[in-house]
């Protein structure tokens, strides 16, 4: 007969299995690691307001480039050891790897739900962001590749504000993050912890879902210290400046005397030393520039070059008239609609809708064109763009 001291019970398995798991060594604890043995709280809330900055710049971008309002909360500020990452993402996730390559020498990866990647990925190709789970298409990934292209690059023009230096990023590149079957897991950096910085992300009402950043923890720090220097300098004390003491002989008292009866500027009064207890006061009428110039004045060549590749929009307008809602609704094809212009008028050529010069139509090889016959005065030019 068996003893049954040969077998192990099914609580004392699970009881070695959660020493084993207790045991686990991070970074030489038994404990897994806490955010407060890698940045301080003061350190904690500076990355924090930099991703808030940074982030709610890239929320704008996203806005722009999908037609949605983006919203991105304040962010949390947590650590996650490399070993974790698998528990925090078990299903497949889109990860956006990040390189700083001025300013800033790091990494850093994006983390979004594949669902969520499908979704701005549609919205970017003009649909209404309606999704069914699924792999993602290499249509998607290169939409959802564009999309965090605009996103960082906005984020790295607000580090260049932040830091006051140059930032610049190369172009993200984009994996499906697939820890069953090992996808992705090459473009994560070599790391043994992770600093996590965890934003909601809301898209209209089509996504409330989580975007992670995970940053090596030296690069964070790196950030941290540079934007913790920076204001550190910007606060140094002001060394006090002795003054000297006003010598009354020097300056006298003034004597009473009644205001003119005229403007109090009509006659400006002369310069004069006035002395306050431990400061001297130099007091002189103030003078402003003549800012009035003549209308026919050109702008400097200087700052019009500054607007020289502005495009606009140049329309060329046949005629106009008027017709009531009955007459619109009785259009049909083959109607004939009479404009206000008589047949070899000139026409109007209109720059963003200003009216600027008259020209006639003309035929070039087999396209329209028109040559400009009269064209408005520069100083008219100026008062309809006003």
């Amino acid at each position: 007969m068996t003893n049954n001291k040969d077998y192990l019970s099914q609580e004392e398995i699970d009881a070695l299995l959660r020493q084993a798991a207790g045991s686990t060594d991070f970074g030489g604890s038994s404990s897994p690691p806490a955010i407060g043995d890698y940045l301080s709280a003061l350190e904690q809330d500076a990355l924090g307001e930099i991703g808030n900055i940074t982030f709610g710049s890239a929320a704008t971008a996203l806005s722009t480039l999908l037609g949605k309002k983006v919203d991105i909360t304040t962010p949390k500020v947590s650590v996650i050891p490399r070993d974790e990452l698998r528990n925090e993402f078990p299903k497949p996730h889109v990860a956006v790897h990040v390189k700083y390559v001025e300013g800033f020498h790091g990494i850093n990866l994006l983390v979004i739900k594949s669902r969520d990647a499908q979704v701005i990925a549609d919205l970017m190709m003009g649909g209404q962001g309606e999704v069914q789970e699924g792999e993602l298409s290499e249509i998607h990934i290169s939409a959802v590749q564009e999309a965090m292209n605009q996103m960082m690059g906005s984020s790295a023009t607000s580090m260049s504000t932040i830091f006051n230096r140059f930032v610049n990023i190369s172009p993200p590149g984009i994996d499906v993050l697939d820890f069953q079957s090992g996808s992705g897991e090459n473009n994560i950096p070599e790391e043994d912890v992770f600093i996590k910085v965890s934003f909601r992300l809301m898209i209209g009402d089509l996504i409330d879902s989580t975007l992670m950043q995970l940053l090596p923890v030296a690069f964070a720090k790196d950030m941290v210290r540079t934007l913790m220097g920076d204001m550190g300098e910007s606060s140094a004390p002001v060394p006090a400046v002795e003054l000297p003491e006003p010598d009354p002989r020097n300056h006298p008292a003034p004597s009473p005397t009644s205001a003119p009866s005229g403007s109090p500027l009509s006659e400006p009064p002369e310069e004069a030393d006035v002395g306050v207890p431990n400061r001297q006061v130099n007091v002189r009428p103030v003078q402003f520039a003549d800012l009035r110039q003549s209308k026919s004045a050109e702008p400097e060549e200087g700052n019009l070059g500054l607007l020289l590749d502005i495009p606009l929009k140049v329309t060329v307008e046949l005629g106009r008239t008027s017709k009531m809602v009955k007459d619109i609704l009785e259009l049909s094809q083959g109607s004939i609609i009479e404009l206000d212009k008589l047949a070899g008028e000139p026409v109007d050529i209109l720059v963003n809708n200003k009216f600027i010069a008259k020209g006639e139509v003309v035929v070039i090889d087999e396209n329209f064109g028109v040559r400009v016959t009269d064209i408005v005065n520069h100083w008219d030019r100026i008062q309809k763009l006003q």
